[in-house]
């Protein structure tokens, strides 16, 4: 048995026999909250010493649960079965971390979420657990716990203590998702002034800007801290430069957006899933304006049917959806439909965010490209409210809104897309693409005989 004598860089005792794993812990805690570097690749380097640290094992499986999608359920499962047989040597702490992974990989994401936040009510200075929370919050559309897991914990930490300016940037995210966003941006902008690498603080601050609709100020925003959030081993960059993509496309440069596409969001193709969907979601976007994309889409299209990701996660489905209605693979559609309904008919997690709303977006997108716009103004507008309970931002969760006034204008119905039209405007009342859709809407309206 450990006595548990060594101690992470906030003072909790980790069952750990070297300080050179305890090193290793922190070198790739570091990288995991700058999203920069090789985590994994770093705390794996700790096992060759010591192949029994706990801390470096749940770090690892947190790190690839963390990217949400099956492929790394495997990943996952083999770390768990090895950290059950590090289990009695563990400290409580760990069990606790131990048993969130496990109720992760059995698909009880919201048993994981509660797990952690147990968890935190213990250790509250445990940052892996706070970051893996705050990300489990944002996956399942819990946005006032974004911030509340955050401002539970914040009084346990002192602006000296190694991450306080990581804990920030995800207060500023979690604040930016309540709508507190004045608050938001000053919290995000204190994060990066004691972190200038901290890109979630960046990307807090860039939502806010999003959604106050400032889009020349985020354009600039971005650019001049493009060293800081824009590096070469920056895992999350994809993301921002997707931020950056829609700025210029609320002021009609597609041009802008294509090059964006091309050189920052998706230069090569990947399996990732969270770099596929940004990519689905900004060429949808274009979709919806009959811009033209090329071949874009038959790239992606054909990286979602081999990706073996259907049914997995409903906020991933709509973006698969998305590839395959673009491109009409109505089989491709046909088998995503039938993974939806499965999920749906499932336990765990993901199976009550399909119920909710992730079956009924996905079959809208579906009618969308089937040109049946009636039906797809059926589905969205009773759980347009709702998309928040499949994950995903309120930014991100714009493309059910657009995707729902489009059908509106292709359906002939007017009146419906000059109601949605003028709650943009109202919401964002400098967004140029808003008033343009109510300009659009008002004459459509006109032109109908009374």
């Amino acid at each position: 048995m450990l006595t548990h004598a060594l101690t992470d860089a906030r003072g909790l005792p980790m069952s750990a026999a070297r300080e050179d794993s305890a090193i290793a812990f922190e070198t790739a805690l570091r990288q995991l909250q700058c999203y920069r570097g090789d985590p994994i690749g770093s705390i794996d380097a700790a096992f060759a010493g010591e192949p029994g640290f706990v801390m470096g094992h749940i770090l690892r499986a947190e790190v690839c649960l963390t990217m949400w999608e099956r492929s790394f359920l495997t990943e996952v499962q083999r770390g768990l079965e090895h950290l059950e047989r590090l289990a009695p040597s563990a400290t409580d702490r760990e069990r606790r971390h131990i048993a969130a992974i496990r109720d992760w990989a059995a698909g009880d994401w919201d048993g994981m979420r509660a797990g952690l936040d147990r968890l935190l009510d213990e250790y509250p200075t445990d940052i892996l657990a706070l970051q893996v929370g705050h990300l489990a919050d944002f996956y399942l559309g819990d946005r006032d716990n974004l911030r509340g897991r955050v401002a539970r914990a914040l009084p346990a930490y002192s602006r000296d203590m190694p991450g306080y300016g990581f804990l920030l940037g995800m207060l500023a995210f979690g604040q930016e998702e309540c709508g507190d966003y004045g608050r938001a941006e000053d919290t995000g902008r204190h994060a990066i002034e004691l972190e200038p690498d901290d890109c979630w603080a960046q990307h807090a601050v860039t939502h806010v800007m999003e959604m106050q609709a400032r889009q020349a100020e985020g354009i600039a925003w971005m650019e001049a801290r493009r060293d800081h959030w824009a590096q070469d081993d920056n895992g999350f960059s994809f993301h921002n430069w997707w931020h950056t993509a829609l700025y210029h496309l609320d002021q009609g440069r597609v041009d802008r957006v294509l090059a964006i596409y091309d050189g920052s969001i998706r230069p090569a193709p990947t399996r990732v899933q969270l770099q596929m969907l940004d990519a689905a979601a900004l060429l949808w976007r274009l979709h919806l304006q009959g811009a033209d994309v090329g071949a874009r889409w038959t790239e992606l299209a054909d990286t979602y049917e081999s990706a073996g990701e259907d049914g997995f996660y409903a906020f991933n489905d709509m973006h698969a959806m998305m590839a395959f209605a673009a491109t009409g693979r109505y089989a491709a559609a046909a088998r995503l439909l039938a993974a939806t309904d499965a999920a749906a008919d499932g336990l765990g997690s993901n199976a009550v965010m399909t119920r909710r709303v992730g079956r009924a977006i996905v079959k809208a997108v579906d009618a969308f490209g089937r040109e049946r716009y009636d039906d797809v103004v059926a589905l969205l507008l009773p759980v347009r409210y709702q998309a928040h309970a499949f994950g995903g931002s309120h930014a991100q969760r714009d493309v059910v809104h657009r995707t729902l006034l489009e059908a509106a204008f292709r359906s002939g119905q007017h009146t419906l897309a000059r109601g949605l039209s003028i709650e943009r405007t109202t919401l964002k009342p400098h967004c140029p693409f808003s008033w343009n859709l109510r300009r659009k809407a008002e004459a459509a309206v006109s032109r109908v005989p009374s």
